[in-house]
């Protein structure tokens, strides 16, 4: 097996997001939305959530826990909130107009909140996150996940889902702010990656079923909190995680 690694130009990328999305059903005025925040992750290095999720959603999708052709609509809105329902589908087109109608509401009482429900994944936060600083406004974008996959500090089992958190503060004359993480110690899809190239975990990625650290990428239990262990800080990523759990999940 060959370690060379391929570039392909991102218009190349986007094409096939477009043609896969296509072929599977999506509202065609939700597929440039889509493929734009999805080509996004792959142009700013986060190889995990760009075109090598098509795999992950056309598994999803053949499970029944996709629904290709699901419609965003407003639920109910005040001045300063609204409720967005993304109707099964894949998050991508919801979180681009929550943040466009905190954007605007934003710019009319000064701060805004829009939460999402029945959304499916929705790529990188950073990607909305970003859109607010673009027009000068502060962003801050947070989601559960699909499943449980990180156990708490001194936990075994599965609680939580990776969490992630961006946020991003506009700046006149240097480049934007932004920051995008997970509060596992790394996003699910790097050890998938790991998993694919046969290579072992660093020390502190994931844990087997005992609770306790492994490198077997292909056979671990659960994923950490932000930190690996409670020595290095492991309750501050639980705590984190718990806190997106809140504002993404029983807010909404």
């Amino acid at each position: 097996m060959s370690d060379e690694i391929k570039l392909f130009p991102a218009s190349v990328l986007r094409d096939q997001i477009v043609a896969v999305l296509t072929a599977w059903g999506m509202r065609d005025d939700y597929i440039p939305i889509t493929a734009d925040a999805m080509i996004y992750a792959d142009m700013h290095g986060v190889d995990t959530h760009g075109i090598s999720m098509l795999t992950v959603y056309d598994q999803r999708r053949r499970d029944g826990l996709l629904t290709m052709d699901g419609e965003v609509t407003l639920v109910s809105e005040t001045p300063g909130t609204a409720l967005l329902d993304a109707g099964g589908g894949l998050g991508h087109v919801a979180g681009v107009r929550a943040m466009e109608i905190a954007i605007e509401k934003a710019k009319t009482v000064g701060m805004a909140g829009v939460a999402v429900r029945n959304s499916a994944h929705y790529g990188a936060a950073g990607y909305y996150s970003n859109l607010a600083a673009k027009v000068g406004q502060i962003g801050f974008s947070v989601t559960s996940g699909s499943a449980p996959r990180v156990s708490p500090t001194f936990g075994a089992e599965a609680k939580l889902s990776t969490n992630p958190i961006a946020f991003a503060a506009p700046a006149k004359r240097n480049p934007d702010f932004s920051l995008d993480m997970a509060t596992s110690t790394v996003a699910a899809g790097k050890i998938r990656n790991k998993a694919n190239e046969n290579d072992p975990l660093p020390i502190g990625w994931a844990n087997d079923a005992d609770g306790l650290p492994t490198t077997d990428a292909s056979n671990y239990s659960t994923q950490s909190p932000l930190g690996g262990t409670r020595e290095l800080g492991s309750h501050k990523g639980y705590g984190l995680a718990a806190m997106v759990e809140i504002l993404s999940t029983a807010l909404s």
